[in-house]
């Protein structure tokens, strides 16, 4: 029998709560986003008090415990007065609820604001409630339990809550005693017993990521990047912590002041992190930069501090440069160059970080100029974007990474990543493959995006409007009526009439183009033969066979059958796409 890779180790609540403070156990800051609903964490008090199991926990031990540890930064919100012995690999959202309400910190969501886990407890009934402000104003309730387990003496905390009980309602002295008994069982879930599976420090992070998954109920996967961060707080917090500044400010819109703040995408660590490491050690797997970065020689198996310092000192210039607010801003505009206009035409974060690596790399060390790198990008962008280069596996950026070897200069570069451009959007693609993929009712198609942004790029009007696509597309435009809406060319209730009733077939992309919002309402349910005459009567020919193109609408489509004009719609469309990107770089 093959010899077990962990330990089963006892604790009691106190215990766990002792060693995090202290920094046995790494716990990471819990200023980072916590994902638990306030109810979740009731539920957990609530099971714990009833005496219910409540799950494992899984921590690893760390390796550098038995190191030099000169340089090792400790986890948590304050110094702590050991290094970290113990990971947490599963149960950090458990340890971080009990660790906030019984130290009466504060958490942060995931848009990185701090609030407070706030649990209250009604002694008479035993009962747990998230705190409301009803509860605030009731004295049945201890409002916030964390104070059960603050400095303050306990009988005087009991004396205390019983007399305001007191002040509006009679209790008897059976009473007096069951709301003592229930205070006091609550303040002794500090006893509860935890049992912890501990992993040898002998167990690579794949095999951990493997165990994690085995024992997880609900299915969560344990990623790479998840070990990468980590390893952060423990050798180079300020730079975890960077990034974590980085997500919370690009979220917040600023007036005035530089900030990472966007209408494409609000990076979360783990992602920003893919892009210095792509940067930093030209890796799109991060499978063996955890090993790399811990100090491990991948050839002798053993680790090295010198190692390790040197790993990080490549990763601190990579994010630095990756964290650049002028570099980041400049890369984005890649994207308003290549049509696309903000976060809702992001069908893939995956890409939109890719492509970032691939801008920083040829800005930093290829030393491309910014306005041809603009426009290579912008075409690498919309490329990637429409074929879902990336969205199957790291694979094909791990290739596209591997090109770089051979890239001695600016021409190199060209000639290779539009080789790559050119061997895709092939007479095929165009013609066949994205014809086929514009045969969706999906509204987060690839496909439809580009059109969007082809559209953009032609500088094409809304249907029957004098105004631009591509202002009225412009994320920070808001009004209580969407600027535009998708309208179906033929209405939902028409095709009803005629026994399409599909919902895969009406709400095809192909039956759906721009107009402003009272022309949609205005159009209702008629059929496009009897709806167009009345809006032909407001342009000239010259500018209906303009907006004809633009949007794709074959010739006399008001009469074709309803599948016919899909089938030719889809053509056009594609072709459309096609000339948009043609405009990329000569605009």
């Amino acid at each position: 029998m093959q010899a077990t890779l962990f330990k089963t180790v006892d604790y009691t609540l106190s215990k766990l709560m002792h060693d995090i403070e202290m920094g046995e156990i790494g716990l990471p800051d819990i200023q980072r986003p916590f994902v638990w609903s306030n109810s979740k964490v009731r539920d957990l008090f609530d099971s714990m008090y009833k005496g219910f199991p409540v799950g494992y926990l899984l921590f690893w031990e760390t390796y550098w415990n038995n190191v030099r540890q000169n340089n090792v930064r400790q986890i948590g919100v304050d110094k702590k007065q050991k290094y970290p012995h113990l990971l947490i690999v599963d149960g950090q959202q458990r340890l971080t609820s009990l660790f906030a309400v019984l130290k009466n910190q504060k958490v942060v969501n995931r848009n990185y604001k701090p609030y407070q886990i706030s649990i209250a407890f009604r002694p008479r009934d035993e009962k747990f409630e998230v705190t409301s402000a009803a509860i605030r104003k009731d004295p049945a309730f201890i409002p916030n339990i964390s104070e059960v387990w603050s400095p303050i003496v306990r009988t005087r905390f009991i004396g205390n809550f019983i007399s305001n009980l007191k002040k509006t309602t009679t209790l008897t002295k059976e009473e007096e005693d069951q709301v003592s008994i229930a205070i006091d069982k609550l303040y002794n879930i500090l006893n509860y017993p935890f049992t912890a599976l501990e992993l040898s420090e002998t167990v690579d992070e794949e095999d951990v990521a493997k165990i994690f998954v085995r024992i997880n109920s609900q299915g969560v996967v344990l990623n790479q990047a998840d070990f990468i961060l980590t390893l952060m707080s423990v050798f180079w917090d300020e730079g975890r912590k960077n990034l974590e500044r980085f997500c919370y400010d690009a979220r917040q819109p600023s007036i005035r002041i530089p900030s990472p703040f966007n209408y494409f995408i609000d990076p979360d660590p783990g992602q920003l992190l893919r892009v210095s490491i792509g940067l930093g050690f030209r890796r799109a797997r991060l499978q063996y930069v955890y090993s790399i970065l811990r100090g491990k020689d991948l050839a002798t198996e053993t680790f090295s501090d010198q190692k390790r310092e040197e790993q990080f000192g490549i990763l601190k210039l990579a994010q630095e440069y990756t964290l650049n607010l002028q570099n980041w801003h400049d890369f984005l505009k890649c994207l308003l160059h290549a049509g696309f206009k903000g976060q809702k035409m992001i069908s893939s974060k995956t890409t939109l970080l890719y492509a970032y690596i691939l801008y920083l790399i040829a800005k930093r060390d290829v030393r491309i100029e910014e306005h041809e790198l603009r426009s290579f990008i912008a075409k690498w962008f919309f490329v990637t974007s429409l074929t879902r280069r990336y969205t199957a596996s790291d694979t094909a950026m791990e290739a596209d990474l591997t090109i770089l070897r051979n890239i001695r200069d600016r021409d190199d570069f060209f000639e290779a990543y539009n080789r790559v451009i050119e061997d895709t959007m092939t007479q095929d693609f165009w013609n066949i493959s994205l014809v086929n993929s514009l045969a969706t009712s999906s509204a987060r198609s690839p496909a439809l995006f580009a059109y969007y942004a082809a559209l953009s790029l032609l500088d094409a009007k809304v249907l029957f409007s004098e105004l631009k696509i591509s202002d009225l597309l412009d994320p920070a435009y808001q009004a209580k009526k969407s600027s535009l809406e998708r309208h179906h060319l033929f209405p939902k209730n028409y095709l009803k009439t005629i026994g399409i009733t599909q919902i895969m077939d009406v709400n095809q992309i192909a039956n759906q183009t721009f107009l402003e919002w009272f022309d949609n309402i205005d159009i209702s349910d008629s059929p496009p033969m009897e709806y167009l005459p009345k809006y032909l009567s407001r342009i000239s020919e010259k500018d209906y066979k303009q907006m004809c193109y633009w949007h794709a609408l074959p010739e006399n489509w008001e009469r074709l059958e309803y599948t016919e004009f899909l089938k030719e719609r889809r053509k056009l469309m594609a072709k459309i796409i096609r000339d948009g990107f043609s405009k990329i770089g000569k605009l």
